[in-house]
């Protein structure tokens, strides 16, 4: 969406009031500012830089890490991203991350890796909800899914050991064409699968 005030605007004050002008306004604006969406993607993943919250390394190094493993093991470009986006959502929601994550990879990845981002939460409570209270096999209550050993997989191998201060993790400018290319258009419309 255009920041330019003076840019074309639609007049209506209601959408029950939009006219075909209107929506050709804010189609062309949307077009423009959907191609913007790898920019704002990196600028955001960029706010993990310098919070550690605790951890042995920061968030964004964290994330560096998990897709550098997964880069490294020969995983394919969109499932790199989905380890690098895996906890961009610890920003605005530090309760429901994956969710976060999850929603933003939706349109865009398939529906295995889309499912693990959204289940990585609890899958990775795995190897710490022990400690504080919870119940780390709650994983299980996913067990029938065809997606739980991926899943299972994806913490153990690239989420749960990316924590490493002296790992050699490729730098984000690394993984930019990558995001570009998984981000340039959606594989799927959720407008049309909810119809």
């Amino acid at each position: 969406m255009s920041t330019d005030a003076a840019a074309p605007r639609a007049k209506f004050k209601q959408m029950t009031e939009g006219t075909q002008e209107d929506w050709a306004i804010i189609g062309e604006q949307y077009f423009a500012f959907a191609q913007e969406l790898p920019k704002r993607i990196i600028d955001h993943l960029m706010l993990l830089k310098g919070d550690f919250g605790g951890f042995p390394v920061d968030r964004l190094e964290h994330c560096l890490q998990t897709a550098t493993r997964a880069h490294r093991d020969g995983r394919d470009e969109e499932y790199v991203v989905c380890a690098l986006l895996h906890d961009i959502g610890d920003t605005l929601g530090p309760t429901n991350h994956a969710d976060v994550a999850a929603v933003l990879l939706q349109p865009y990845v398939s529906e295995e890796n889309h499912w693990i981002i959204k289940h990585h939460g609890i899958f990775q409570g795995y190897y710490f909800f022990h400690y504080l209270g919870l119940d780390r096999n709650g994983r299980d209550a996913f067990k029938d899914s065809p997606y739980y050993q991926a899943c299972a997989e994806f913490c153990h191998r690239y989420d749960q050991n990316s924590f490493d201060p002296d790992y050699d993790s490729e730098p984000l400018e690394f993984f930019i064409p990558m995001i570009e290319k998984v981000f340039a258009e959606p594989k799927r419309s959720l407008y049309k699968e909810a119809m």
